[in-house]
């Protein structure tokens, strides 16, 4: 699996980092870093959740 961001539509809500630590965070700017570019499969289910819960939809996964 993979996930994206899209750092330009991120407004820094953190709730991604708030759901999946292991996979999100946030920058010195409060906008989204990936810890992963290829994810392993343990956590996968947390990237997922974390996306979900963008209110501005900046981040998704692909399989």
């Amino acid at each position: 699996m993979q996930i994206w961001a899209d750092r330009d539509r991120c407004e820094g809500h953190g709730l991604c980092a708030d759901v999946a630590p292991e996979v999100y965070e946030l920058d010195d700017d409060t906008v989204v870093m990936l810890r992963h570019r290829q994810l392993p499969p343990e956590l996968e289910r947390k990237a997922e959740a974390g996306a979900r819960v963008c209110p501005v939809a900046a981040l998704r996964t692909t399989p």
